[in-house]
């Protein structure tokens, strides 16, 4: 439902969802209303529509961010937007918000200026309960797990070997490792246990990567929560947990559609972390998308070397999509934060980026993101380096101007696609390849490194998937966003290092292996003075603080 109380910064949708859905032409029984700006659409109106062709996709991504970020989701937003304005039938997909970089530092996913997603401030909030609904079933599955434990372990589960963790959608540091079941034998088994962000959340990762309720089952039931005392693994199928599950989850599967500022159609759907997860949006809401609009722009969370590289060996591998068009995101405060113009600097940053999306075979546009203090001489002098090396380059004014701004970003992705639908796109590895080459071609290719280290657990746990037979499966490489490195400290475009691999998770629903490296953490933290201490609600109703 939408909110009563607003904030000061509050925009009110272009119009009711009903006439979005059905400038769409979405079925109306298929439209679930949750309140007027807000609904979702029944998966079964993409499984009417298999048999049509499918729209153009465009994926926006980022050169390696700031702390605070550079405007992704605004530019995603912002082309959309610049494409309807030139006559373009067009549609947004992007992830759910989540509470933990909301009120911790980056603050809400919806968007800025005037290229947002409406209405923010629902969408960054509660929403429809997406979030829940995967923390729920998450938990319930580690709560039958300790349950198991309770009631005589019949499946010989080894306590000390659990690796499924409860997840809550903040940052909460105190929660990373901790000790459960205290309190006697009427509390539960004493045991170690953890705390991820939601958005790390294999369930999480499942959902946005299901194909339909049946196989939403099916990588339910392929979780492994644990090791038996003699090395075997425990899926969720075993706790008799999946169904249950799958109920929770039951709404959760439908997309969820909303607008931009200007009335674009958008998908707001899942939520997977990309340094922790695979970064992208539901495979169920891209694809539905791809059957509603020409053109439909999505993101991948992040720079190309997180989100993108996740987003084409992860998201297109398994669900088939290929993108026509990607759009790399630059600012002059990254170019400036990595060094400035010299080819170590910010400039060889953007440069590496460049040549990583070159790699999967596609000609990127890069979308200058236009801030008001911006000096035209060094925007210029962007717009000449990108043009040095064969790449178009726009600066888009979407946060001023909407989809006004980005007209000429819009033309030049259009122009793009012409031009890449004569080049192949291509995966860099391929599955048959171990693992530990699976990670030195990303290491090496993507983010420039000597080589690939790994400590001795690691090691151990390579051994364990191979044992297990998951070899196969693509990797999720989990490091720092501050860096092509797993470093965050060295920034520009750094040279003589090696990627450390710490720790080795099985993804066995989401179907890949997660490579834990430099000091990731999958449970963050909040900031001295978190965005949270800055909200405030007024007599009034209205909410102040919220970005």
């Amino acid at each position: 439902m939408t909110s009563i109380g607003t904030s000061e910064n509050y925009h009110l949708p272009e119009h009711r969802i009903m006439q979005v859905a059905k400038e769409l032409n979405v079925d109306s029984d298929r439209i679930w209303l949750h309140g007027h700006y807000i609904a979702k659409i029944h998966i079964d109106e993409l499984i009417s529509r298999q048999d049509k062709p499918d729209g153009q996709l465009i994926l926006v991504t980022a050169m390696t961010p700031t702390p605070q970020g550079e405007g992704k989701t605004t530019t995603t937003i912002g082309l959309a937007d610049g494409l309807r304005r030139i006559g373009k039938k067009s549609m947004i997909c992007i992830r759910e918000p989540s509470l933990g970089p909301y009120f911790g530092i980056k603050g809400g996913g919806t968007g800025a200026g005037k290229s947002q997603v409406v209405p923010a401030e629902d969408i960054n909030l509660h929403f429809v309960g997406d979030m829940y609904a995967v923390e729920k079933a998450n938990n319930l599955l580690a709560a039958m797990t300790d349950n198991h434990l309770q009631h005589g372990n019949e499946l010989n589960i080894d306590p000390r070997r659990i690796i499924l963790k409860r997840v809550i959608d903040l940052n909460d540091r105190a929660l990373r490792d901790i000790i459960i079941g205290l309190g006697g034998p009427q509390h539960g088994v004493p045991r170690r246990d953890g705390f991820n962000i939601n958005p790390a959340s294999e369930v999480m990762a499942i959902l946005c990567l299901a194909k339909n309720f049946f196989d939403l089952g099916e990588r339910l039931s392929r979780i492994i929560v644990g090791f038996t005392y003699k090395g075997e693994p425990i899926r969720a199928e075993q706790l008799l947990a999946v169904g249950a599950m799958q109920v929770i989850l039951r709404d959760a599967i439908h997309p969820n559609l909303v607008q931009s500022i200007e009335g674009t159609p958008a998908f707001v759907h899942g939520g997977p972390f990309a340094n922790i997860a695979h970064g992208a949006n539901s495979a169920i809401a891209t694809r539905m998308a791809l059957k509603l609009a020409d053109y439909v722009v999505t993101e991948a969370g992040f720079g190309t070397d997180l989100g993108a590289e996740k987003f084409f060996h992860i998201k297109c591998r398994t669900t088939g999509l290929k993108p026509t068009a990607v759009v790399i995101v630059a600012t002059l405060k990254a170019i400036q934060f990595h060094g400035g113009n010299k080819p170590n600097g910010g400039y060889g940053n953007l440069l590496k980026h460049i040549e990583n999306i070159r790699a999967f075979g596609i000609e990127p546009v890069v979308a200058i993101n236009r801030f008001t203090d911006d000096k035209p001489q060094e925007l210029n002098d962007l717009v000449k380096f990108c043009e040095k090396n064969d790449t178009v380059a726009v600066v888009a004014k979407h946060y001023e101007k909407g989809g006004e701004g980005a007209k000429e970003l819009a033309e030049a992705v259009l122009q793009s696609i012409q031009k890449n639908k004569r080049r192949k796109f291509k995966f860099l590895y391929d599955l048959n390849l171990p693992i530990e080459k699976k990670i030195e071609k990303i290491a090496k290719t993507i983010y420039g490194a000597d080589g690939v280290e790994y400590e001795k657990s690691a090691k151990n746990d390579l051994q364990l998937v191979e044992r297990l037979g998951y070899a196969n499966l693509p990797v999720c490489i989990a490091k720092t966003p501050l860096s092509l490195s797993d470093e965050p400290s060295l920034k520009g475009r750094p040279s003589g290092f090696k990627i450390k691999v710490n720790e080795l998770r099985i993804s066995a629903g989401a179907g890949f292996i997660v490579a834990i490296c430099g000091s990731i953490v999958t449970m963050p933290g909040l900031p001295k003075v978190p965005a949270s201490a800055r909200i405030k609600i007024l007599p009034n109703g209205k909410a102040t603080g919220l970005s």
